[in-house]
């Protein structure tokens, strides 16, 4: 990325947002007349020429005004969009919303993806928090037929695991029931190497048990796959740049194509919870994106289960809005997330909604 003077700078950032905001080739007159600046508009073409050899901006019409290619976009993202907040309003807005919802785990995934598209101004995505470890929380043993046992397996986050075991010799309900609930407290919050490990150290029947159950946990991790609620789609079809109905059919594929988003985000996505990515045009990798950008972060609990959810829209998008909506939304979720793994004591819940500014969910 090739250096620029402060004033070519300013000038970038200008084009940029002038462009971001009007859809339409950005002249020296307009920088000029708009921002009252005190540089000739002779001084501004040429420099307009300089970081069109820089490969900056474009000219697409030789009488015209310039436009930011993806170069453009960039460096206005990495060097001079600066750190932004959503307006104060607005975060208290959101955090209401968020705490007066029920606290079911679909309902949080369908209002962050409707926030999200509203406040980010695009297409949103949002997907359920997946397990990086099962771990387990409850189980129970019911007697059917035989040597035949029904395991009913809860893990942290409220996924639940059913499968029918074969036992080496019939067992009583009364003893199934003890050994569930002897197993429950030994092994509860455990990962699946935590609960193979504790196997060898208790008695057969529950030695098998356990040996059972962490067998159903790790096929729970292995089939895991992203469950992705998407909004806001009108938000993109309405822009300037989707007359081109080639455009339009390219991001509808791109936002309903789950094989593709799945296999984007995976390859994509940063482990660490909170930090915000933008992808311009494809980063030269993804080539059904090539006309598009993302906002990603990745929220939930580190070692738990975290997701992933974020903004798409045209390159020409409003990159400090989307990036301070989803940073809000993504830090919001991940406290939510924290309450619904961990089971945090009310006192604490209390303490976050009063930092956040949002009320105390009750019930």
């Amino acid at each position: 990325m090739s250096e620029l003077t402060d004033r070519q700078e300013m000038i970038l950032g200008l084009v940029v947002r002038e462009y971001i905001e009007m859809a339409h080739a950005v002249s020296s007159k307009i920088l000029v007349e708009k921002f009252r600046l005190n540089i000739s508009s002779a001084t501004i073409r040429n420099e307009m020429a300089a970081l069109t050899e820089l490969g900056y901006l474009r000219q697409p019409h030789t009488s015209g005004g310039r436009e930011p290619t993806e170069a453009g976009y960039r460096y206005f993202v990495q060097r001079l969009i600066g750190e932004s907040e959503l307006p104060a309003a607005d975060q208290r807005t959101i955090n209401h919303q968020f705490y007066q919802s029920s606290g079911d785990l679909d309902e949080w995934m369908r209002l962050s993806a409707s926030v999200l598209a509203r406040y980010g101004r695009g297409a949103s995505l949002v997907t359920a928090p997946r397990q990086e470890q099962a771990r387990f929380k409850h189980l129970e043993l019911i007697a059917t037929q035989g040597r035949l046992v029904l395991l009913v397996l809860v893990l942290n986050g409220g996924e639940v695991k059913q499968q029918m075991l074969t036992l080496a010799e019939p067992v009583a309900q009364e003893r199934l029931s003890q050994t569930a609930t002897l197993i429950t407290q030994i092994c509860r919050d455990r990962t699946t190497n935590d609960v193979t490990a504790l196997a060898r150290q208790q008695p057969t029947l529950a030695q098998e048990i356990m040996r059972l159950t962490a067998d159903v946990m790790h096929k729970s991790e292995s089939g895991s796959a992203w469950n992705i609620f998407r909004d806001g789609v009108a938000n993109v079809l309405a822009e300037p740049e989707m007359a081109n109905s080639d455009t339009a059919q390219q991001a509808l594929r791109v936002l309903e194509e789950r094989t593709y988003l799945e296999t984007f985000l995976d390859k994509t996505m940063s482990p660490e919870v909170g930090g915000i990515q933008v992808v311009i045009g494809g980063e030269d990798s993804w080539q059904e994106l090539k006309e598009f950008s993302m906002v990603l972060a990745r929220y939930g609990v580190p070692g738990y289960a975290t997701g992933a959810l974020g903004v798409f829209g045209p390159q020409r998008m409003a990159y400090g809005r989307a990036i301070s909506t989803v940073r809000h939304v993504a830090a919001l979720m991940s406290g939510l997330m924290n309450e619904f793994y961990l089971d945090q004591p009310s006192s604490d819940r209390d303490r976050r909604d009063r930092d956040r500014g949002g009320p105390t969910r009750t019930g």
